[in-house]
């Protein structure tokens, strides 16, 4: 009993040992960094925290068309959760565009008005596009500050701005916005300055950077992902222009009737030359050309389509008589042609077409005519463009087909170095987290190489015992063929857990088997009359070797009918 015992203790501690064995193969998933707020300052710093709802309100206003034929409602919703798609940092959350096909329009205020008068201006900030973007944009809007002060449920495309910056994509059209409204110190308008030749925005599933920085000697760099992607100048760079020009065209000046803006005219002394033929066509029929050898002249170039069967449902009475479709002639292919040959065109070198007069110089010629330049009465020279409107507030007002946009880490104010650190802080790392992801999920499917029993004990039986089930399902004989080792281990498993079962029945039956009673006297009991009658040897109880002493004796008194007398 005992050897059993100990067999059974070391079946269960090797099983216990192969399964700590293969859990410690599986390898630990990357722990990603955790999310922690930063602790650099700025006029406006976002990173969406969970007191996000104290600083962002979503807008109650309705939006019409530019005809005012329609009126739509800012119906998106808006959420702020961590991404689902290629995650980053752990615990980091986003301003996400919840709704699909619809208007949304969200604005947080800054505690304080952002002048940017003889200043550096850094507008930096993160797009995810989880669901890609095919028509829609995700750009931030820069509110312009307002006497009546800037209401979040009134936000509307109505809302005047200072500065539109980020990507916008739908159709042919793909770029980064960078307008921004100018005040013409004149009149008191403002007018919508728009970059020329604008990038093209990054449309991705990861995290992308966008960076603005406008420099107070009106330089200007757009950056993608920390790389500067265009450079220019707010004087030169942008339609209309910031200072119209100093003088323009006369209005009231008209070109004299006379004025002659031809400079060249036909020769009045030129004539068509008597051979001449303008009728002559461009091309004529080829009379050196020869029907190529093999020509199928009795095989037509198409015919019915032999395979063709005319539906069960046709009705000739109504349909009429059904005609099999046709297909091109086999025959044809392998010839030269088939059908009627015909004579080629070639160019008719006789060919003049109309004959026109040749033109000579205008002698009356006077040079284009312009009106005369006058000086402009609405001209005005700002030097500083970059002094924009005073900053209030910010802002998303978009539309998009696709849901699931998210923004994250925004940056507005006037350091270059706090926006770049900011950025390493933040985007630097999760961009690396969310690339190795995509590259990971993008890497086709290879082969993987069966591992080794010497690398890998675990994952080489378990590759093997896969492959070994799976042919067997298919053809059992030919699995053993080709593994016999695996086939040999069910063998033996087999082995094993057959001997496991016949040990723990037996420990079992022999817990439970009762152990013969004691005899406290030589009286007769029952066992004694049938093993009398049996002719049998003593029960194997406490008084087994008095029975074999007075085997003999006990024979003898039963013969005579004896009984044998008592022990005292």
């Amino acid at each position: 009993m005992k050897c059993n015992r100990r067999f059974l203790a070391l079946l269960i501690s090797s099983a216990l040992a192969v399964c700590i064995s293969a859990e410690e193969a599986v390898p630990s998933a990357e722990v990603r960094p955790e999310f922690k707020p930063t602790t650099i300052k700025a006029p406006f710093l976002e990173q969406f925290t969970d007191d996000w709802t104290k600083r962002w309100s979503p807008s109650e206003a309705t939006k019409e068309t530019k005809d005012g034929g329609e009126t739509f409602s800012y119906v998106g919703k808006w959420k702020v959760e961590e991404p689902t798609v290629f995650p980053g940092i752990l615990g980091d959350k986003g301003l996400i565009v919840d709704s699909k096909a619809a208007h949304h329009a969200i604005s947080a205020s800054l505690n304080n008005s952002l002048d940017n008068t003889n200043n550096t201006l850094v507008v930096q900030y993160e797009v995810k596009l989880q669901n890609g973007l095919e028509c829609g944009g995700a750009y931030m809007k820069l509110l312009t500050e307002s006497e009546k002060g800037i209401h979040a449920e009134e936000f509307s495309d109505k809302t005047p701005y200072t500065i539109m910056f980020g990507p916008d994509k739908c159709g042919a059209t793909n770029k980064v916005h960078f307008i921004f409204r100018h005040k013409n110190p004149k009149t008191g308008e403002y007018e919508e300055k728009h970059m020329n030749s604008a990038p093209s925005a990054k449309i991705s599933k990861l995290s992308t950077l966008y960076t603005l920085i406008v420099r107070p000697d009106n330089s200007f760099e757009i950056r993608i992902n920390n790389e500067s992607t265009k450079t220019g100048d707010l004087l030169k760079d942008f339609s209309p222009a910031i200072n119209p020009p100093k003088e323009i065209d006369d209005p009231k000046d008209k070109k004299p009737d006379d004025w002659v803006d031809n400079p060249k005219i036909p020769d009045p002394n030129a004539k068509k030359p008597d051979d001449w033929d303008e009728d002559a066509p461009s091309e004529i029929l080829d009379e050196d050309a020869k029907k190529p050898e093999g020509w199928l002249d009795d095989e037509p170039t198409t015919i019915p389509d032999p395979e063709a069967k005319k539906p069960e449902d046709w009705d000739d009475e109504e349909d009429g008589d059904w005609i099999p479709p046709s297909i091109p002639n086999p025959k044809c292919e392998e010839a030269p042609g088939c059908g009627e040959w015909n004579r080629p065109m070639k160019s008719n070198p006789n060919y003049k077409g109309k004959w026109y007069p040749p033109e000579i110089e205008n002698p009356a010629y006077k040079g284009p005519w312009a009106p005369r330049k006058i000086s402009n009465p609405d001209y005005f020279e700002d030097l500083h463009p970059s002094n924009f409107e005073k900053i209030a507030a910010i802002g998303f007002e978009l539309w998009t087909m696709q849901n699931n946009i998210l923004f994250d880490n925004i940056y507005i104010g006037h350091s270059e170095e706090d926006a770049k650190k900011f950025a390493e802080e933040t985007w630097v790392i999760k961009y690396k987290i969310e690339k190795d992801a995509e590259d990971l999920d993008s890497k086709p499917e290879t082969a993987e190489q069966p591992p080794s029993i010497w690398d890998s004990p675990v994952k080489y039986l378990r590759s093997e015992t896969d492959e070994f089930i799976k042919k067997a399902f298919e053809d059992p004989l030919d699995a053993v063929k080709q593994k016999p080792e695996i086939a040999g281990l069910f063998g033996g498993a087999a082995v094993i857990l057959f001997t496991l079962l016949t040990v723990l029945f037996n420990l079992i039956t022999s817990a439970k088997r009762p152990s013969a009673p004691h005899k406290k006297t030589d009286e007769p009991t029952p066992d004694d009359k049938d093993a009398d009658k049996a002719d049998s040897q003593d029960d194997g109880g406490d008084g087994d070797n008095e029975g074999e002493i007075n085997a003999g004796e006990k024979k003898i008194n039963k013969r005579s009918g004896k009984k044998p007398p008592k022990d005292n």
